[in-house]
């Protein structure tokens, strides 16, 4: 019974030593020649392809790779690398960003690496046209929801709290009588007037955390959902949402301009910051919105249209620049008009998204908003092209803090940065 005793109590030793999964032994790298990754049109960039295990360059491998202007590469070849190692250049007339994607196959598995290298970005200029009438479309439709009183309410989840914030689901009226968004209102707890950060959602249906980290620090956060259902459901009833009903719903109506999918989202923002100002600690001083991909781009809708919005910041912004796609160069997700060429030019849906094109609502960010931009070169959701041509319409006092190496996702750096870059923005 001892040696059992004492086998048992050995296992249960171990267990919390237990190896994660995590990365791969085999990695693909594609690295410029510029420690930027920034050339100027008609230079040329260098590129090396590396392929190695356990950090050790692989002999005789096979790959396939793809070169050119980023969504239009008209490079596609195939080779076996003797040494692991492959070099090639690429260079660009017009501003934009050239990219190499590489494939290598190992063992009978498929693994990724790429690299974008920008040429003269600072020059790049969004394709898209605001309507003439679009900030008059905008006033309207937000006096239009005010008629809707916000009739909030508010629901403490004791489970969340901490000594230092109290965490609440709320909800409110948004565009008419019972069509509501919801958040998650995390208070600090110690009595005073607060800066406000909004945090508004990336593309999906899911329930929601909200941001008790930034509250710790004095800040009031309020995390809003989009789609007029509560944040703190069990998951799979978002998974067969997102599965079922508001499946692709980012295509809802995007042919008319008064039915999209995303007019009821927009106001939904700017009535969050009407909930902000009536029914919290809001010092009315600082208030920021921030949000990634789909978020970026709600993050700019806000700050155009609210001037309540001290700063903002778009990270990985997407839906900006659809219509690029009319002259052949990357478009904003989600890529409406891609491989259309030009057959949808005087469409509605061309006309309609313009309303909604994060280029327009960049255009009226005023000189009193502060701005911070971040996304990667190498992501394949969020075109670069894209980013950087949202991020030069702006007229306003700005930071561009790029992380070339990341896809469409997060560095820890990059998090730390925009975290901290927001406690300052909203306390100095």
């Amino acid at each position: 019974m001892k040696k059992l005793v004492l086998s048992l109590l050995a296992i249960l030793a171990l267990l919390p030593a237990e190896a994660q999964i995590r990365g791969n032994s085999i990695v693909v790298t594609v690295e410029p020649d510029h420690l930027d990754w920034n050339y100027r049109v008609g230079e040329t960039a260098h590129f090396t392809i590396e392929v190695r295990r356990s950090g050790t360059l692989v002999n005789n491998v096979s790959i396939d790779y793809a070169a050119g202007p980023e969504m239009y590469q008209d490079v596609k070849k195939t080779a076996t690398l003797k040494d692991g190692t492959l070099k090639l250049n690429g260079k660009m007339g017009t501003p934009g960003f050239y990219r190499v994607d590489v494939t290598a196959h190992v063992d009978g598995k498929d693994y990724r690496g790429a690299c974008a290298a920008a040429f003269s970005p600072e020059k790049l200029q969004p394709t898209t046209v605001m309507p003439k009438d679009f900030k008059e479309f905008w006033e309207n439709a937000v006096k239009e929801a005010r008629y809707t009183s916000l009739e909030p309410t508010k629901r403490l989840l004791p489970e969340r709290c901490t000594k230092d914030v109290n965490v609440y689901e709320v909800s409110f009226q948004n565009v008419r009588w019972n069509s509501r968004t919801y958040g998650i209102l995390c208070e600090p707890v110690k009595e005073g007037k607060y800066p406000a950060l909004l945090r508004v959602p990336g593309a999906g249906v899911r329930p929601y955390g909200g941001d008790v980290w930034t509250a710790a620090q004095g800040i009031i956060t309020l995390e809003i959902g989009i789609h007029g259902i509560p944040v703190t459901m069990e998951q799979k009833v978002y998974d067969d949402l997102a599965n079922g009903a508001l499946n692709c719903y980012w295509e809802f109506g995007a042919d008319n301009r008064d039915k999209s999918y995303y007019r009821r989202v927009v106001l939904g923002c700017i009535r969050a910051i009407d909930y902000i100002e009536q029914f919290t600690s809001w010092n009315g001083r600082q208030l920021g919105v921030t949000g990634s991909s789909q978020g970026g781009f709600l993050s700019l809708a806000t700050a155009g249209l609210d001037r309540r919005v001290t700063c903002y910041a778009p990270v990985h912004a997407a839906m900006c620049d659809y219509t690029a796609a009319f002259q052949g160069v990357a478009c904003g997700w989600p890529h409406y008009f891609y491989g259309s060429g030009k057959k949808e030019v005087n469409s509605d849906k061309a006309e309609a998204t313009r309303y909604y094109d994060g280029v327009n609502f960049a255009r009226l960010i005023t000189e009193q908003q502060y701005g911070w931009f971040s996304f990667g070169y190498c992501d394949d959701v969020v075109p670069p092209t894209t980013a950087y041509a949202t991020y030069n319409t702006v007229k306003g006092p700005k930071l561009l803090s790029p992380y070339q190496a990341t896809w469409h996702f997060w560095f820890q750096e990059q998090w730390d940065e925009w975290e901290n870059w927001l406690i300052e923005k909203l306390k100095g």
